[in-house]
């Protein structure tokens, strides 16, 4: 079992942060390529609602519950994202008059440029970690995310 140091800029030794890391950055280069490509005015906060598998379809109360926050919370949100055109909010009439989100022109766009830019970082990913190990951790992610704890 390795032994780790005590120093703060030390490997830190539990899982969540090892996993925070890199999470953190993926967020970070998400936003900083997607204002490049002219999405400029969206925030790290609007990842809660646009995460995968995303929100087109889905009451305001399920996204609230993936990402582990208020409905009235993701109810701001969606009020944004409504405001800067990516998404809708309408009264489902199957589900008992909820409401249902559902993306626009602009947010399919916006999906298929998120979709794009994680393609490159798997891609970044691969390079860095070689494509064996990689795959190795991916997969290894993926179980866990069968598991139930990736939902």
């Amino acid at each position: 079992m390795p032994q780790f140091s005590k120093n703060v800029l030390a490997k830190p030794p539990y899982i969540g942060a090892l996993l925070r890391a890199p999470t953190e950055a993926i967020r970070r280069k998400m936003i900083n390529d997607l204002k490049a490509a002219g999405f400029d005015n969206l925030s790290v906060a609007h990842m809660a609602v646009l995460q995968y598998p995303g929100p087109d379809g889905v009451r305001p109360s399920m996204l609230a519950e993936r990402a582990g926050m208020t409905k009235q919370a993701m109810n701001q949100l969606l009020k944004t994202l409504e405001g800067l055109g990516y998404l809708t909010r309408s009264t489902a009439p199957d589900q008992g008059g909820g409401r249902v989100v559902h993306l626009t022109k602009r947010g399919h766009a916006l999906h298929k440029k998120m979709a794009d830019i994680l393609l490159e970082i798997e891609h970044e990913l691969s390079i860095l970690l070689g494509p064996k190990r990689f795959a190795q951790l991916k997969e290894l992610l993926g179980l866990l995310w069968d598991s139930g704890l990736g939902r």
